[in-house]
């Protein structure tokens, strides 16, 4: 049965990780990889995750099943950090989250929801998008397409083309949206070019799905929201695709959420009856204890308010880190180079380098990036940017 199968390609960050691991060079740097690292290189786990992980612990008196629709309360109190308590859509009882494993569990949710009832809608990705949207939406039996977004060359949004591109898609189609932090491009879109999106999206009649992986490492947890509320405020359906993986530094939990928006609550029952049995067919329940462990810190005033800080912290030192590099490239590249670091936002940046120049980084520099130029600002060090920019400098 399985003697006609080939060795796939291995997945090109993945194997960037490994060929990091293998070199011998006494000075190396990991830009590949998407995880935050501190200063020392090391991925620490939250103070305030390691105080909920032993509450939680400390509390628990049974490891029997949850569900399909796995933590109760976590879905209640993500929805509610995402959208904000006093979301009309919230209290509209529009809004219905499940648990999934993780922000990749959460998309693939989604994706097969859109396909029941034998629906089959195109789904509208951004040029580029984070690479892993492509198998986990095609693979529920999707099409993809294509919008318009970044401009390599100045490290900004396309957005008249953008704008443009969704302003022709058909009634019915899925636009799938970064909410904050996009990834691999670190360009955001305004709150003010979210409005126009979400009146386009309404004209349209279009299914909105917003991903939101990296809430508070952009500009703050409330204002990288801003723009999946105002869509959940426009638009009669949505979906939305959350991640704890980064901003709770939780990434081998896998702990995440879809949330649906419909137009009222009665299609919010139906519509999670529908999640819960698709659940239900592919890992039967989500693992629980990641997820109460969010639960724990945003139901525990004192854990939240930790939480939001060490958020602030890891933020703020990014801001910093942009900053540095910024300064450093605008000595030994172009200031063009320069300001594509400093105004972008979230834990990466693309930077106009040629897949070449990346392999060059690679081979000569040991500094490790994925060849679309992108790179992870919360994988560099400040004693590192130096090197970084006079390599980069070296074949810009």
């Amino acid at each position: 049965m399985f003697e006609n199968l080939q060795a796939l390609p291995e997945d090109p960050i993945l194997g960037l990780m490994a060929a990091f691991r293998a070199d011998t060079a006494t000075t190396k740097i990991d830009l590949g990889v998407g995880v935050y690292k501190d200063e020392h290189g090391k991925t620490p786990v939250l103070r305030a995750v390691r105080a909920a992980e032993q509450a939680v612990l400390a509390d628990q008196q049974t490891k029997t099943y949850v569900g399909p629709a796995g933590n109760e309360q976590f879905n209640a109190l993500i929805a509610e950090l995402v959208l904000g308590s006093k979301h009309p859509a919230l209290t509209g009882g529009r809004v219905r989250a499940v648990q999934a494993p993780g922000g990749c569990g959460a998309l693939r949710l989604g994706a097969e929801l859109l396909t029941v009832g034998g629906a089959r809608p195109t789904v509208h990705v951004s040029d580029p998008t984070w690479a892993n949207h492509v198998p986990l939406l095609s693979g529920a039996g999707l099409k993809l397409e294509r919008y318009p977004y970044f401009e390599h060359r100045t490290g900004t949004v396309k957005f008249d083309a953008m704008l443009e591109r969704l302003s022709s898609l058909p009634a019915g189609d899925v636009v799938l949206l970064h909410g904050c932090c996009h990834n691999p491009t670190g360009a955001d879109l305004s709150i003010a070019q979210w409005r126009k999106i979400a009146d386009v999206l309404l004209q349209r009649r279009l299914v909105p799905y917003v991903d939101i992986a990296y809430q508070g490492l952009g500009e703050g947890i409330d204002e990288d929201a801003e723009g999946a509320r105002l869509i959940a405020a426009t638009v009669p359906e949505a979906l939305i695709a959350v991640s704890c993986s980064k901003n709770f530094g939780l990434y081998r939990e896998r702990v995440g959420a879809l949330m649906v928006l419909t137009e009222s609550s009665t299609q919010t029952t139906a519509t999670a009856s529908h999640l819960r049995k698709i659940a239900r067919g592919i890992w039967s329940m989500p693992p629980d204890h990641g997820a109460a462990i969010v639960a724990r810190i945003l139901s525990d005033a004192k854990l939240n308010q930790d939480w939001r800080n060490e958020v602030d912290a890891m933020r703020n030192r990014m801001l910093s880190l942009r900053s540095a590099l910024s300064t450093a490239l605008a000595k030994t590249c172009s200031a063009e180079m320069a300001s594509v670091i400093e105004k972008q936002r979230g834990m990466f940046s693309t930077i106009p380098v040629t897949p070449e120049a990346a392999d060059t980084l690679r081979q000569q520099h040991h500094i490790y990036m994925t060849r679309d130029g992108r790179i992870n600002i919360a994988g560099v060090s400040m004693a590192a940017i130096d090197y970084i920019a006079k390599a980069i400098g070296s074949v810009a």
